[in-house]
């Protein structure tokens, strides 16, 4: 099977950094931060708010939020509930495909998560102990829990429709991995389909279904995705084009205008950033 993660996470890298360990007592509100949060639940019983109605939590569970959400947790305000948070930073922020493609909300009861159990038990451990090198400890495990995480969702199905429907799906699969991987080429529509192992007409169909663009739109956005995180590392305009599968300047500018709105030139004045 091939390795559908390997090339986001390379180029689209996930971190985690611990903000909390321990029990949570009353009532807590968090999401003031500019990142996305990971909970990992040991013990409740717990309620988690964010704009509708409370959802209770009874048994040991995983709360992502991937982008920047306010919610409120409310648990017994003597006993509390047994936590460990963390905050996510998605490279490249709101393009980051994986951010964009992921539920505003999920919760997975950690006992769904399959092979898990070894990772939660060493992560709780470590985040509740005050050993030397805990905090890189803990941010590490929680990079492997979210990895974890998008397996389960893709496993399991969960996502309907995007990019981890796409993964999910057992041909599929295999044209978003290509164009991944080679974002230069010049794919035309019955390469991909024949890489899918499906008739040009099926794969353009289902493609769009799923995944909610045709080929030729994602492919486009997958390119300028990689623009942009190349131009936020300062790299020149003119090496990213060729890179990315377009011939000229004039001609990326254009897909990228077409794309995010803006010209090359004026979305790095507005993400300015300095190279990793």
């Amino acid at each position: 099977m091939v390795d559908r993660l390997a090339v986001l996470l390379e180029r689209f890298p996930v971190s985690a950094r611990v903000f909390n360990a321990g029990a949570l007592c009353g009532t807590n509100l968090v999401g003031d931060r500019d990142t996305g949060q990971l909970h990992l639940v040991r013990r409740g019983p717990l309620e988690v708010s964010h704009g509708g109605p409370p959802l209770r939590i009874e048994q040991p569970s995983l709360l992502l939020f991937p982008r920047p959400t306010p919610h409120r947790f409310d648990s017994d305000p003597l006993r509390g509930a047994d936590m460990a948070c963390a905050d996510l930073h998605f490279e490249g922020g709101a393009q980051n495909p994986l951010a964009a493609a992921l539920p505003v909300f999920a919760c997975v009861p950690l006992a769904e998560l399959g092979a898990s159990a070894t990772v939660l038990e060493l992560l709780f451990e470590e985040a509740f102990e005050r050993r030397c090198g805990r905090q890189a400890m803990v941010d590490r495990l929680f990079e492997v829990v979210m990895i974890q995480l998008l397996r389960h969702l893709m496993e399991q199905g969960e996502v309907r429709s995007g990019l981890l429907a796409g993964l999910s799906h057992q041909r599929l699969r295999h044209a978003l991995v290509a164009m991944h991987e080679s974002p230069a080429r010049e794919w035309t529509l019955e390469e991909l389909a024949d890489v899918a192992g499906m008739s040009r007409s099926v794969f353009a169909g289902t493609f769009r279904e799923v995944v909610g663009l045709t080929p030729g739109q994602y492919l486009q956005g997958w390119r300028v995705r990689l623009a942009q995180q190349a131009l936020r590392r300062g790299r020149p305009l003119k090496v990213v084009a060729s890179e990315v599968g377009y011939g000229s300047e004039a001609a990326l500018s254009r897909a990228f205008k077409a794309h995010a709105g803006v010209s090359p030139r004026a979305w790095k004045r507005q993400h300015q950033e300095a190279p990793a």
